[in-house]
């Protein structure tokens, strides 16, 4: 494969359970990887991400692994896998795999070994503890509701899950667990994988087991030891090798992200935080209906893109994931379809020009759109479940929390993606494991690539865009403008060359701002033409070149 600066790549990442099924199980799968890679190929991107293809009992949608090493049979099989690996490399495409190892499903032979007896070696692989007074040992909350220690009676203690019931903490402090650990990420490493995202890898060191005036975060979000075992992972796995990393970081810091991503700390390639999806979380509550906060989405990415710039960090940049909503329902505007594709083109190219490496996640780049389920028997994400049931106890009426849901759950980014106007657009001949949004007749891939005017093409510009110009790579970053509260301003410098990106998110003329020059070429914009004034949901980026 043609060598590429990893910091020049695009990364498309791949939700297979709802991305193209071969089989009529109405669930996607790896033969159907395997059977778009000519679409990647079109758009041009560097590395395709899965989320977890392991052996799993599909409590989190396979973030809850029972086999490290065997690949789920409703994906595929490990040839399945190879002949992706092998195909993809052959198109000069790279492979990343996702790597959950904070915790592990319930369904795990270590789990079930640790719980037959305490004296079992895999019980200190886990987090055990007895009740403190008849009650979990700590106050601590989990991210999907209720208390974070889960109750065995089999051995009468509990363990810690973070998350679902079926996920148990592994225990970083076992050496033998950790030498295990990275046997396996060697075995994926020696498999071919090109690279590695490592799921909410800074919650893996926990520090005090004390109660908490607030969730318990502060006790295991960017631990004490984490550096230190990120360090470990780096030099007993991939650090030697041509392997692109990348961390999810759950509620972190910019100093902790400046550290994990320093070159001289051998730690990880790159960070994603998620601190600008929750503009639209009015104090901090997800589950709620309010609109974006604007300026505190400007005032968030340029404060994490100035200092990761200035400190030689380097930034995960994306809109949208397999957790988050679709980022045209939620910053944009689907009302129409003038509208979508305005939108949906402003918001790659405010995205795009910044420094980073950019994620695209399916659909993204045709304009899906969030596909507003009025019933709860459509929802299959266990935390928007767990939520609704929450919100029902607390008497809220069920038309509210189904706008809400309809708004912020994770199944709004995990229907299947439409390929064309076919039944369930072209996704499957089965009955899908989620309803298609009933948009896929105008909103597919098919009408996408024929249309040169559609989104598609803007993103693909702007891949090409990345690999060829040093400055979207390398340049420093000067937001401008930062209480405007209609425009998204800012420049990219590097050696004589200037980039100047401006995105209007509104759906209203607004007047071009006085101090910034856009005389310079017209790299992209989605519109055809340039006015006096920014037409609603105008974005541009031009280049020029300083004397």
């Amino acid at each position: 494969m043609e060598h590429r600066d990893w910091r020049k790549s695009v990364v498309y990442q791949i939700y297979p359970k709802s991305f193209n099924d071969t089989t009529g199980s109405g669930e996607g799968d790896i033969r159907g990887i395997i059977e778009k890679l000519d679409y990647f190929k079109m758009l041009g991107v560097d590395y395709l991400w899965l989320t977890p293809v392991y052996e799993s009992p599909m409590n989190d949608n396979g973030y809850d692994i029972s086999d490290y090493y065997e690949v789920n049979p409703q994906f595929g099989d490990k040839k399945d896998l190879k002949e992706l690996l092998e195909k993809a490399h052959a198109k000069d495409i790279r492979i990343m795999m996702d790597i959950v190892i904070n915790h592990t499903s319930t369904e795990h032979q270590w789990f079930v070994d640790s719980r037959t007896s305490k004296d079992s070696k895999y019980r200190n692989y886990y987090i055990w503890k007895d009740s403190a007074d008849g009650q979990p040992p700590t106050n601590w909350e989990s991210k999907f509701g209720g208390n974070a220690w889960a109750y065995d009676s089999q051995t009468n203690q509990y363990y810690l899950r973070l998350f679902d019931i079926t996920q148990a903490d592994l225990n970083w402090e076992n050496e033998d667990m950790r030498r295990d650990i990275y046997e396996m990420i060697n075995y994926w490493i020696d498999f071919g994988v090109d690279g590695l995202r490592f799921d909410v890898i800074n919650l893996i060191s926990k520090g005090k087991f004390e109660s908490s005036n607030g969730l318990g975060k502060e006790f295991y979000t960017d631990g004490p030891k984490v550096h230190e075992y990120i360090n470990e992972l780096n030099r007993n796995t991939f650090g030697d090798k041509d392997v692109m990393t990348v961390g999810e970081m759950s509620s972190t810091t910019i100093d902790h992200c400046l550290k994990y991503t320093d070159p001289e700390r051998n730690e990880l390639n790159s960070v994603f935080n998620f601190h600008h999806l929750k503009v639209d979380y009015p104090g901090g509550e997800k589950w709620t209906l309010a609109n974006f906060d604007f300026l505190e989405l400007k005032r968030i990415l340029m404060e994490w893109q100035v200092a990761m710039d200035e400190g030689g960090g380097w930034n995960a940049i994306f809109w949208c994931n397999h957790d988050q909503p679709r980022v045209v329902s939620r910053f944009g505007n689907d009302q129409t379809e003038e509208n979508r594709v305005l939108s949906g083109k402003m918001l790659a190219i405010a995205l795009h020009g910044l420094k980073g490496t950019p994620y695209i996640y399916q659909g993204e780049e045709i304009g899906m759109t969030n596909p507003g389920f009025r019933r709860i028997d459509q929802y299959r994400d266990i935390e928007s479940l767990n939520a609704y049931t929450i919100l029902r106890e607390r008497g809220m009426d069920s038309h509210q929390i189904m706008d809400i849901l309809a708004s912020k759950s994770r199944d709004n980014s995990r229907t299947p993606m439409q390929w064309d106007d076919s039944i369930h657009g072209g996704f499957t001949e089965g009955e899908p494991w989620i309803e298609v949004p009933k948009e896929y007749e105008n909103i597919n891939v098919g009408r996408a690539l024929e249309d040169k005017a559609s989104i598609f093409y803007t993103y693909q510009k702007l891949i090409q865009l990345r690999h060829e110009l040093d400055v979207l790579t390398y340049g420093s970053v000067e937001p401008y403008m930062m209480e405007d509260e209609n425009l998204f301003i800012y420049t990219r410098t590097y050696k004589n060359e200037k980039l100047t990106i401006i995105a209007n998110f509104r759906d209203k003329e607004v007047s071009y701002p006085e101090n910034i020059s856009v005389d310079g070429e017209v790299l992209l914009s989605n519109y055809k033409d340039k006015k006096e004034m920014l037409r609603p949901y105008e974005a541009l980026m031009t280049y020029g070149q300083e004397k």
